[in-house]
């Protein structure tokens, strides 16, 4: 089960010359991030959470995933957060709620940890391929967030990759279902990446449009915990 975990840490942690290299030739994202997406004022505070982190350093947050990796500070649970009520400022929760069995326990738990005042940060993926973390069970629409905001105010939402991330990501991932090795799906995703990549600044245009959520990749919402409540 956690086979694609170990595999992932390794390539992108290992310090053996093959992973290295594999690292300096890797492709940009084809993705090109929504630059309204963090234009608002949510700023952090004495204690923030950011959930999924996985192996990356977050600064300025407890880093907390479901595997003890290295640069994890809390392995836990995401729908049984081990934290008192009311204690974070900012709760970030990126690309994690396909991942989980239950998503609407972990917004309920995202709730309760928040501080009144305080703001989460929410990122789920709609057109995007399959990716096991350790398992994948969803996909959301901006609709699908909203409804599970329970308590919490919505303040803002919108796309943070849009329907170009969608195509390159898809063409990718086409190509490389044609080659039995996987030698050769790595040299693929390398070579069509980097021809690929420049096109995914069509998005900063594609973005501003009405219909880029008809094939948008990953939508976000910012949500708001009321002043008057004490707890989630």
């Amino acid at each position: 089960m956690h086979d694609n975990i170990d595999r992932l840490y390794d390539q992108r942690t290992s310090q053996r010359w093959s992973r290295r290299l594999a690292r300096l030739l890797r492709p940009p994202e084809p993705l090109i991030g929504n630059p309204r997406e963090f234009q608002i004022d949510a700023p952090l505070g004495r204690w923030n959470l950011y959930i999924g982190g996985a192996a990356a350093r977050v600064d300025g947050y407890i880093n907390l995933d479901l595997f003890p990796l290295l640069g994890v500070d809390v392995a836990a649970n995401a729908e049984a957060l081990p934290f008192r009520s009311a204690v974070f400022q900012r709760v970030e929760c990126d690309a994690v709620l396909e991942h989980v069995e239950r998503p609407e326990l972990v917004m309920h738990e995202i709730a309760r940890v928040l501080a009144p005042g305080g703001f989460a940060h929410i990122v789920v993926p709609f057109c995007h391929p399959f990716h096991e973390y350790p398992r994948d069970f969803r996909r959301f629409t901006p609709d699908g967030l909203r409804q599970l905001a329970g308590p919490l105010e919505v303040v803002a939402e919108g796309w943070r990759t849009g329907p170009t991330a969608t195509l390159l990501v898809f063409i990718l991932e086409y190509v490389k279902i044609w080659l039995p090795w996987r030698p050769a799906r790595a040299i693929a995703h390398g070579v069509l990446g980097w021809l690929l990549f420049p096109l995914r600044y069509l998005d900063l245009v594609l973005l501003r449009t009405p219909r880029a959520r008809q094939i948008g990749n990953h939508c976000y919402i910012w949500l708001r915990k009321s002043d008057q409540h004490a707890d989630g």
